[in-house]
């Protein structure tokens, strides 16, 4: 017996693969300074964790419907109103990780064959889009742009298989913030070329400089963007799963099917969670955000002061991307040396699309300590070099 065909073609997780690695040096003893997961070292704030404990304490055990609690819906839509984003309840589909919003977008508006265009570097969209029998295009974003889209590398690559456009911003790796100028460059050629605009704005909660804008608040994108977000990053939720999507009732009404075909409803005591993170105080956010800001500040003066690293200083989200090209080593190469030498195990920039090798991503949701500790460390390992 084998497993199906379609599977030597998805790629595993570049992230997930320097984990590993990193905890087997640790069970060996080994102290490892861990920048390579994206994941908030913030606790859930109080207020969420208490209101799951009070609904499991009430009996909130049970099923719910498909497309999510219809209070956490209505709470989606008024939060989404405050970004200047036009969404009622039944636009809204409550999903376990914002991943699985992806997947369900995906599946929902994709046949196969059909294109998928992605700046690059980017998130790991690619084997979603393979599992639904897409196809990938990359465009690339150059440093020099700040990582910021092009809307005329993205009119390059269209085709007539061309059917949707994926944009990520703030972005996963680079923290790259793309201006409402390109945004709207965007959005009329999504509207001119009749195609999906699915924007993942994960990170739209960590933005240091300037404003985030969302596509979806553009004029003309309410009935082609498909818009994704969830807890994770703002409220430091990783581990509760719970995300969401806003699309046109009729691609929702389509994401609940998979939903209902898949996972059947996100769990119901953290949907009542989320309610809470929704409603509740956002100091808590707030106080992420500039802890954030000041770990960004310290990191990218840390990598731009070692020799053979050129950090750009990221607007958004919580990644340094540095360029390694003075050190004439692969990312793979470079990361796997520092994983051995120093202790500090970070991403390759080969896992983030053809256009991120060259790059190194560390993750800066981690202690100063720790921050400042890498820093000296990857100093000592390459000075050895």
């Amino acid at each position: 017996m084998r497993p199906a065909k379609r599977m030597a073609a998805m790629p595993a997780s570049g992230t997930l693969r320097m984990l590993d690695l990193a905890k087997r040096l640790e069970r060996e003893g080994r102290d490892i300074i861990h920048m390579e997961v994206g994941e908030p070292d913030f606790d859930t704030p109080e207020h969420v964790k208490r209101a799951a404990s009070e609904a499991l304490e009430k009996g909130m055990t049970k099923y719910t419907p498909s497309a999510g609690l219809p209070e956490l819906r209505e709470a989606i839509a008024d939060h989404l109103s405050s970004k200047g984003i036009a969404a009622s309840p039944k636009e809204v589909i409550v999903t376990p990780g914002a991943k699985h919003a992806i997947f369900c977008a995906m599946a929902a508006a994709l046949d196969p064959g059909d294109e998928v265009i992605i700046p690059s570097p980017c998130w790991t969209y690619e084997g979603i889009a393979r599992l639904v029998g897409a196809r990938v295009v990359y465009v690339e974003a150059l440093q020099e742009d700040g990582f910021r889209p092009r809307v005329e590398a993205i009119q390059e690559k269209l085709s007539p298989k061309t059917r949707l456009l994926l944009l990520n911003y703030p972005n996963n790796p680079t923290g790259a913030v793309a201006e409402r100028g390109d945004l709207k460059a965007i959005a009329d050629l999504a509207i001119d070329r009749e195609l999906w605009v699915l924007s993942d704005e994960i990170y739209d909660c960590l933005v240091y400089e300037g404003e985030h804008t969302s596509i979806a608040s553009l004029p003309g994108m309410h009935e082609r963007t498909i818009y994704i977000n969830g807890f994770s990053k703002a409220y430091a939720m990783t581990g509760w799963r719970l995300g969401y999507a806003v699309a046109p009732a009729e691609l929702v009404a389509e994401m609940v099917k998979i939903q209902q075909a898949s996972t059947t409803c996100p769990t119901s005591f953290v949907q009542v969670a989320g309610i809470a993170a929704l409603r509740g105080p956002q100091d808590c956010v707030e106080r992420m955000r500039e802890e954030y800001r000041r770990r960004r500040d310290v990191i990218v003066d840390g990598l731009n002061s070692i020799e053979g690293f050129e950090c750009y200083r990221p607007r958004g989200a919580f990644y340094a991307f540095p360029s390694i090209v003075g050190l004439e080593m692969k990312s793979m190469e470079l990361c796997e040396y520092l994983l051995r030498e120093a202790g500090v195990a970070a991403v390759p920039g080969s896992e983030f699309g053809p256009y991120g090798e060259g790059y190194v991503r560390f993750s800066y949701a981690t202690s100063m300590d720790n921050i400042k500790k890498a820093m000296g460390r990857i100093e000592e390992a390459i000075a050895r070099l």
